[in-house]
């Protein structure tokens, strides 16, 4: 009898990640999944599929678009890949800057270190925003 447990789904693309933060509520649970699979063997099909818009469908999804077009930016800038154009349409983009720390010294930290994709879309993130160690 083999008592070995099936290996456990990974999220394999940013549209799946979108698509199970959609049906989760979960957007950071899944994006790390994903993050976790690409370093282990980075694809570009992972960043090609536009993911479905989170707007409308959960809390702060504007921002959540905004974030996967980042992700997809910077992982595609970051291995030399073509970027994807989905990312380029204006869905993917914030009006108003957002900074994932809310102290006036944190935003200045957030704005030297938050990687260019981010910063175009007025994200303000860590640089280690991705960062899986």
């Amino acid at each position: 009898m083999n008592s070995a447990m099936p290996a456990a789904h990974r999220i394999s693309s940013l549209r799946e990640v979108s698509e199970v933060a959609a049906a989760s509520g979960e957007f950071g649970y899944a994006l790390k999944d994903f993050l976790d699979g690409f370093y282990a063997c980075p694809e570009a099909p992972g960043l090609t599929d536009e993911p479905p818009h989170l707007a409308g469908v959960l809390p702060d999804g504007e921002r959540l678009d905004a974030y996967l077009g980042a992700v997809a930016e910077h992982l595609s800038r970051e291995r030399r890949w073509p970027i994807p154009a989905w990312t380029h349409h204006a869905s993917r983009f914030l009006a108003a800057p957002w900074f994932g720390m809310q102290s006036h010294g944190g935003r200045m930290i957030l704005l030297e270190e938050s990687p260019s994709a981010f910063r175009v879309r007025n994200l303000f993130v860590s640089g280690n925003a991705l960062s899986r160690a």
